[in-house]
């Protein structure tokens, strides 16, 4: 069995995919890139203003789910560049504590709405 999981305070879906799915004790998160939910514009200022808006998206996701950060097991970190991975890197670890998830990061060719970094993760219920 399944759950859905949606939230106005994170951006609607673009395509055919849920925001995020419970299932066997496990929440998956969709990757989530830097849209305002309240506007549907991308935040696109700086990679760091970048790299916030999407981790903001995924603490809502994660909020209603009734999960913090402390529940996440595993990211995916998608850049448009490895050049980015620093900055991003500075700013994914601001909202951890010492007991970071395991986790993975590529260089893509494109991303939605030619965006920087996405970011998809999976927490313990």
């Amino acid at each position: 069995m399944k759950t859905v999981i949606n939230t106005l305070n994170a951006p609607a879906p673009i395509g055919p995919y849920s925001q995020a799915i419970i299932a066997n004790g496990m929440l998956f998160i969709s990757g989530q890139i830097s849209i305002i939910p309240e506007t549907g514009e991308v935040e696109s200022s700086n990679i760091e203003a970048e790299t916030h808006q999407v981790m903001k998206n995924l603490q809502a996701i994660l909020t209603e789910a009734n999960l913090g950060f402390e529940s996440v097991i595993k990211t995916t970190i998608l850049l448009s560049s490895m050049d980015l991975f620093t900055r991003v890197n500075t700013v994914y670890g601001s909202y951890f504590n010492s007991e970071f998830p395991a986790r993975e990061t590529f260089s893509v060719k494109g991303l939605p709405k030619n965006v920087n970094v996405e970011i998809s993760m999976i927490a313990a219920i």
